[in-house]
């Protein structure tokens, strides 16, 4: 990347407009809003409040036709197997296409992910007719998902985001950490008669899934008096291991499948979306489906880069990574169904792109993904936001903002957006020190108190920020989301030439605790550095 033609004349750019605040670009644009935003269908883009200008996006632009970003879009919907490290397609646009026929070796995937689908569907439609009960015929009352990762993220953020579209009052629960407290909390509030634990593992493996799988298993046994039949109506299984199922107790046909070219981040369209279709029903969830596909279709067909959400969205992110310097991105919701967005972005994000080598395993000389942190932004106002407005560091942020809630109510949604409207004005406006001066002399201050009190309240501005726009945080709209940050972590996986869809890095720490785990239940440990030698007996002391 860095010895393209677009790359330097990117870094030329660059020197030549980094003194320009952001105000100095609205001077020079009365237009700018209307010149920098983007929508599809209702959800809008506003990137207006950015460090960039035409040309700055241009240039950007040129660095992504460089880089071959056309050619990978098309080789991804294709199904070309372009995550090389491992030999596979990357094919979860797919799993929303409707059925468009996508060859991978010979085969048409979309029949195998259509199958699924009318599968997922079925045992959805049985649960809420009251035709799939428990074992004591009580109708399912509580579902609960023991995954974890990209098996957990997705199902936990989508629903949250859409638990006002829950179907026959179930509640859902989610069991991801090892950690033995949340286990058992959630069991303790359950009757194993009427609850559902769906199993999300492709490999019936994983170490902190299958633990819990098994302490799950162990205690309903325990309280239906070692009633092994009825594994087969309380438990069913997102998997690729039939044998490890079937030897778990659960019945084949409630084994829903899915495939190597889909990754654990990019999953929630698959099976592992199981526990959200039961949880808000077959309809909303092919309705989230269609959202994303509205977003797939727009990136693959929108040949104009400079009109192409994903891809504007990517460019202001390597913008402010590779010439700004600056190492993280702020995610920040203000509608509070979207609270875990910002966990699933950083899984998103940063799992994909946060490599050191590019794709033929060469090192980098630049950086790649930012650090990516948030939370929500009403409550972010009254905590971390002061680093942002007045640190000594500058954080891009994202705002996210659904216009209308019809679960909530006018006077709280006016103040909710005001928030976020106001938050973005002055992270770029700031306030001068001769602004907070005449403020306080204004509101009674002496001269001398205004003179020393005005220095603390200078905020310097120039803090850039995206504003992204949705009519309602509805399962169509929450897929075009989710969708439209896929393709931007793509984008910039292409710029930066990297395999966005391997991850190496979660290896090594898996494979050292399988070790550990061995020595914990063994003599005196002196295998280690000094440091986890003394950590693990320790622990073995105090077990």
């Amino acid at each position: 990347m860095l010895h393209t033609k677009a790359y330097k004349d990117l870094s030329l750019h660059y020197k030549s407009i980094k003194n320009k605040t952001l105000l100095d670009l609205f001077a020079l644009d009365n237009s700018r809003f209307s010149n920098l935003h983007l929508s599809l269908e209702k959800l809008v883009f506003d990137f207006s409040k950015n460090n960039i200008t035409e040309e700055t996006l241009t240039k950007l632009i040129d660095l992504a036709k460089e880089q071959g970003l056309a050619e990978q879009i098309v080789a991804m919907f294709r199904g070309n197997k372009i995550n090389n490290t491992e030999s596979r397609a990357v094919l979860h646009t797919a799993l929303r296409a409707n059925g468009k026929p996508i060859i991978v070796d010979d085969c048409n995937v979309s029949v195998e992910i259509q199958q699924v689908l009318d599968q997922i569907r079925q045992f959805s439609d049985k649960l809420h007719n009251g035709n799939h009960l428990g074992y004591s015929n009580q109708p399912i009352t509580d579902i609960v998902n023991i995954g974890i990762g990209g098996s957990d993220l997705g199902p936990v953020l989508v629903s949250d985001a859409l638990k006002p579209y829950c179907k026959s009052k179930l509640n859902i629960h989610f069991i991801s950490s090892v950690d033995g407290y949340q286990v058992f909390d959630i069991l303790s509030h359950l009757n194993p008669e009427t609850t559902l634990f769906i199993i999300a593992s492709k490999t019936f493996t994983t170490q902190e899934t299958m633990t819990n799988a098994h302490t799950v298993r162990n205690w309903f046994l325990e309280k239906t008096n070692n009633n092994l039949a009825a594994i087969k109506q309380h438990f069913v299984a997102v998997s690729t291991n039939v044998k490890a199922v079937s030897e778990f107790g659960i019945a084949v046909d409630n084994m829903f499948r899915f495939w190597d070219f889909v990754g654990g981040r990019y999953s929630i369209w698959s099976a592992i979306g199981l526990p959200v279709a039961l949880y808000i029903g077959f309809e909303n969830f092919s309705k989230l489906l269609s959202g994303a596909r509205a977003m797939d279709e727009h990136f693959a067909n929108t040949h104009d880069f400079r009109q192409n959400l994903p891809v504007i969205l990517a460019l202001i992110g390597i913008w402010y990574v590779n010439f700004y310097d600056y190492s993280t991105q702020v995610i920040s919701p203000y509608n509070t169904r979207l609270s875990r967005f910002p966990a699933y972005i950083q899984q998103l994000e940063m799992e994909s792109n946060g490599k050191s080598v590019d794709k033929n395993g060469e090192p980098l000389e630049y950086k790649t993904a930012p650090v990516i942190w948030g939370d929500s932004g009403i409550n972010a106002q009254h905590a971390y936001y002061q680093l942002l407005h007045q640190g000594t560091g500058i954080y891009p942020m994202d705002i996210i903002l659904g216009l209308s809630d019809k679960f909530s109510n006018q006077e709280h949604q006016d103040i909710l957006v005001s928030n976020a409207f106001a938050q973005a004005e002055a992270f770029m406006c700031g306030k001068t020190y001769a602004q907070a001066r005449s403020e306080l002399l204004f509101a009674g201050s002496s001269e001398a108190t205004a003179y020393n009190l005005a220095k603390h309240k200078v905020f310097h501005g120039n803090r850039p920020s995206n504003m992204l726009l949705l009519p309602e945080i509805s399962p169509y709209y929450l897929g075009m989301l989710i969708a439209l940050y896929e393709h931007k972590t793509f984008v910039q996986g292409v710029i930066w030439g990297i395999n966005s869809f391997d991850q190496w890095g979660v290896e090594l720490g898996k494979q050292l605790a399988k070790t550990i785990l061995t020595d914990i239940n063994s003599n005196q440990i002196s295998t280690h550095d000094d440091s986890t030698n003394n950590l693990i007996n320790l622990y073995k002391r105090c077990r």
